[in-house]
């Protein structure tokens, strides 16, 4: 695959400007309070081990939620070497960076501390915002079941996940077909015999950060032996004709696990 030569930096506001975000001043975006809910704390709707108070069922919501989420896992395509958030180490640390990031209030302060030259004209989700939750900053579930009161003192969820952990607790399977997938879906493959089998991508859809009518995915490769490894963000077709027939996101791949969408988007 063919990564694009543009780098971070003054490079990364090119490519933003180019799609018409950018302004003078950095902008305190105008998004709305989060709403007081009166969910109780061991409510779990779907039974799928998520709590209710984290699942946004507010359509609004759930766009404001996959805009982000996409649009900041692109981003890092577009950053150059060493500029990466220190998280972003493998493909899970890249799926939870932009998770997290995308479920905080989104100000003009938080925009400079993450280095955004600029930022889309998508509004905060209105629910809560990360990191004060009934959990805190423990987003990811790590144990089966349905959700509890008890989890919320047990260990249930946590800070840090991997991709098998999102792929077991954290994401449901939607389809095996590519042509049902939605932007901010996760694609899960397994590849045994490697050291760490399981690996997540990140369905874009149509690119945020610059005009193109391609769809994408996003992921990062990983270190190995040689390089810490690279943020890469080939089109699909790229994907389904990846000279490794293990990597292509198709229904006859056994590798190929699926397409997978957050539990929190679910019900």
């Amino acid at each position: 695959m063919i990564r694009a030569a543009i780098g971070g930096g003054a490079a990364l506001a090119i490519a933003i400007m180019a799609a018409g975000w950018w302004g003078v001043n950095m902008p305190t975006l105008s998004s709305p309070t989060p709403r007081a809910t009166t969910v109780p704390a061991g409510s779990d709707s779907a039974g799928d081990g998520t709590p209710d108070f984290l699942r946004l069922a507010d359509p609004v919501d759930r766009r404001a939620f996959t805009g982000w989420f996409t649009f900041l896992a692109e981003l890092q395509f577009f950053r150059g070497p060493g500029e990466l958030p220190g998280e972003i180490q493998d493909c899970a640390g890249l799926v939870r960076f932009a998770y997290r990031e995308a479920l905080r209030k989104h100000t003009g302060a938080w925009a400079a501390a993450l280095q955004l030259p600029d930022v889309p004209p998508i509004g905060s989700i209105g629910k809560y915002n990360y990191p004060f939750t009934r959990l805190g900053a423990a987003l990811f579930r790590v144990r089966a079941g349905r959700f509890s009161e008890t989890d919320l003192h047990t260990g249930s969820f946590v800070e840090f996940a991997d991709a098998q952990t999102l792929l077991r607790h954290n994401s449901l399977l939607v389809s095996r077909d590519i042509g049902v997938a939605a932007p901010g879906d996760l694609l899960f493959f397994h590849q045994p015999g490697q050291r760490f089998p399981f690996h997540v991508m990140i369905y874009l859809g149509a690119s945020r950060v610059q005009s193109d009518t391609a769809s994408f995915v996003v992921y990062h490769t990983g270190p190995d032996s040689h390089s810490p490894g690279e943020v890469r963000r080939p089109s699909v077709d790229e994907l389904l004709a990846h000279p490794n027939p293990q990597w292509r996101p198709r229904e006859g791949n056994q590798h190929f696990l699926g397409f997978f969408r957050w539990k929190i988007l679910n019900g």
